[in-house]
């Protein structure tokens, strides 16, 4: 039975990707800072999911997330949903700092983990959620925006690191366009897409073992022409939501 750790169950696309997984007939281990949620899952499927509180932000989250894996048995997949991303006009340092120490510090410490334990084993499968925010910087969120493309530019840099060891390491970054999520709780927004709908693209991606998975075939157009604009003309640019 294949195994797979999802960090950031408990809600959005996280946690839709935990359930297909679950259909498809995975044993998975999931964990976030809501014990309820995770509970909840745990218990619309017994005997097939464990669960571990954890935050990605605290020194003990690698400890936790060791602890889930023993549990678990082993593991194939490690994905990496947790995330967050603010709109931040007013650039407030608290928001701006609390975004980097999630995504930035946050996000490295589980994925050296998962390195770790791969590079320990014999290989497996890392997939985080990125998004094509990395692509250009948004003025509407500029943390987001930034800590997305060092989410990138780490994955570019562990797929070669794996490469130069020998190690059978695969790695999926996945960046999605426009979620209904909190981020985009504020304002109207083009080709707005359901957490559900992401997921199954995620899980498609994930089966045929996918480097980068821009969704959708929209975005993916959207982003080769984002990737064309000029700096120049993109600071002029008056992106709102």
């Amino acid at each position: 039975m294949k195994r797979a750790i999802i960090i950031g169950a408990t809600s959005g696309i996280g946690q839709e990707v935990a359930h297909l997984l679950v259909q498809q007939g995975w044993y998975i281990g999931i964990a976030g800072r809501r014990e309820n949620a995770l509970q909840n899952m745990q218990q619309a499927y017994p005997g097939q999911i464990e669960i571990q509180c954890l935050d990605v932000t605290k020194e003990d989250a690698v400890l936790h997330l060791n602890e889930l894996i023993s549990r678990l048995g082993g593991m194939d997949l490690f994905f990496l949903s947790s995330g967050v991303g603010y709109q931040n006009r007013n650039l407030e340092p608290e928001i701006e700092l609390h975004t980097a120490r999630t995504n930035v510090e946050g996000f490295t410490r589980m994925i050296t983990a998962a390195f770790d334990y791969f590079k320990k084993t014999d290989g497996g499968h890392i997939a985080v959620i990125s998004s094509i925010a990395g692509t250009k910087g948004l003025g509407v969120a500029p943390a987001y925006s930034a800590t997305k493309r060092f989410q990138n530019t780490y994955i570019d840099a562990l797929a070669q690191l794996s490469r130069m060891q020998h190690l059978n390491i695969r790695f999926t970054d996945i960046r999605p366009g426009f979620v209904a999520t909190d981020l985009l709780r504020n304002g109207k927004y083009p080709m707005l897409m359901s957490a559900d709908k992401v997921a199954r693209h995620i899980v498609r991606a994930l089966k045929r073992r996918k480097r980068v998975a821009v969704i959708d075939r929209r975005y993916r157009l959207l982003v080769f022409f984002w990737r064309m604009i000029p700096r120049w003309l993109w600071e002029r640019l008056p992106i709102k939501n």
